[in-house]
């Protein structure tokens, strides 16, 4: 297998699965495997866990709407020091900003919402692509 290179997409791992939440902890489980294998602390993991959750879990149901018809593919690169993965969904697609900010009062109770700023607050980098079809994060492993 060639490795892996962060910075170059072509040399990435590549899964699909189909929108169904039971077909998530397979590459959630190897993504995390593979983080542990390359040093990354426990927090890091635990970041890189609860970001993958919300990036599947809102290409499922809200790109896909749970349509088993459709897929969602991640590709990903992990390396001793960053963590690079790519969630696709093939739904219509969103604007991040027009997305209400979870935070405020009025939302507080609403039970959903909060996966944008989630990854933002766990990823070194967070970019959403292709009209929101497709979003890209990253984690960089801190030094001993």
């Amino acid at each position: 297998m060639t490795d892996v290179d962060p910075l170059n997409e072509a040399t990435y791992c590549v899964c699909r699965f189909s929108s169904c939440l039971k077909e998530v902890p397979a590459p959630q489980e190897d993504i995390l495997r593979r983080a542990v294998n390359c040093g990354f602390t426990e927090q890091e993991v635990f970041a890189i866990k609860l970001a993958l959750e919300e990036a599947f879990t809102n290409a499922v149901k809200h790109g896909n709407c749970c349509d088993p018809q459709k897929n969602v593919t991640v590709r990903y690169a992990v390396t001793p020091d960053t963590l690079v993965v790519i969630v696709r969904d093939e739904g219509a697609g969103f604007t991040p900003a027009e997305v209400p900010d979870p935070t405020t009062p009025d939302r507080l109770s609403v039970p959903s919402g909060r996966g944008i700023m989630l990854l933002r607050a766990y990823m070194d980098e967070v970019e959403y692509r292709d009209q929101g079809r497709e979003v890209r994060f990253a984690k960089h492993r801190s030094k001993p």
